[in-house]
């Protein structure tokens, strides 16, 4: 049993998804829980009635605005006054067809870079400078499958603003070792509310046929690594990206 007793976590993107079960199987472990939400007020404030309140706290900060996530994380360390691990899981993924319109194009380059890897290395940076005047810290950034396998050409800002992740957390790793640890973890396709919409609307086959294991992930099997990780439990990992794809990709 993974114990992170006295441990204060950063989730961001909490109030849904592989977010929302990172915090509550975190929370499991005996960690302190701070949820991070945008615009799912009504779903966060649902997961953390259901969780120990001395041991959670609530944060909103829209991250598609620039400077956001300074304001974040001013309020997610107020509570218990520090933070052992940030979990940037927070993303968009909104259309970009390179046929379209310049607009709705632009819009989608800018937002996406913005939440999914401008407001990550921003957190990144406030968490370095706290975990070295500390005795270290852990950073855990979701990146995709499609940081190395690329998405569909009305995803590129996605595909784009995931290797970037990579990129940056592989950097981050090399240059704050030991004390700062830094992972990425590369999902596939996970069973999220999404991906269960996209196959209502273009069949399941659409979203398992290229899966060997033959299911899209469950959000568990994130949680339950980033859980392994923020314990401390392999710290020469660090500078490593964890593919969960059900062999669907190897890089």
């Amino acid at each position: 049993m993974i114990d992170l007793t006295d441990k204060v976590v950063l989730v961001t993107g909490a109030s849904r998804g592989i977010g929302a079960v990172t915090a509550q199987t975190l929370h499991k472990a005996g960690a302190r829980v701070v949820l991070h939400y945008g615009q799912g007020q009504v779903e966060a404030e649902t997961i953390a009635a259901q969780l120990d309140p001395d041991r959670v706290a609530l944060v909103q900060a829209d991250l598609a605005a620039p400077g956001a996530a300074n304001g974040l994380w001013q309020a997610a360390i107020a509570p218990w006054g520090h933070i052992d691990t940030v979990v940037n899981n927070a993303a968009t993924m909104p259309a970009a067809p390179v046929e379209g319109d310049w607009e709705p194009w632009s819009t989608a380059w800018q937002q996406t870079l913005q939440v999914n890897l401008i407001a990550v290395a921003d957190l990144c940076r406030a968490a370095i400078a706290h975990f070295q005047r500390r005795s270290g810290g852990t950073l855990i950034n979701i990146s995709s499958r499609a940081a190395f396998r690329g998405d569909g050409p009305e995803f590129a800002p996605y595909a784009a603003a995931k290797a970037g992740v990579i990129g940056l957390s592989r950097t981050l790793a090399r240059a704050y070792a030991p004390g700062v640890r830094v992972y990425a973890i590369a999902p596939g396709f996970v069973h999220t509310d999404r991906i269960e919409q996209v196959m209502q609307e273009k069949g399941r086959d659409y979203v398992t046929k290229d899966i060997p294991m033959g299911n899209p992930a469950d959000p568990q099997d994130i949680a339950n690594l980033v859980c392994f990780l923020a314990a401390g439990l392999a710290p020469h990992a660090t500078g490593a990206t964890f593919d969960i794809n059900g062999a669907s990709y190897f890089h």
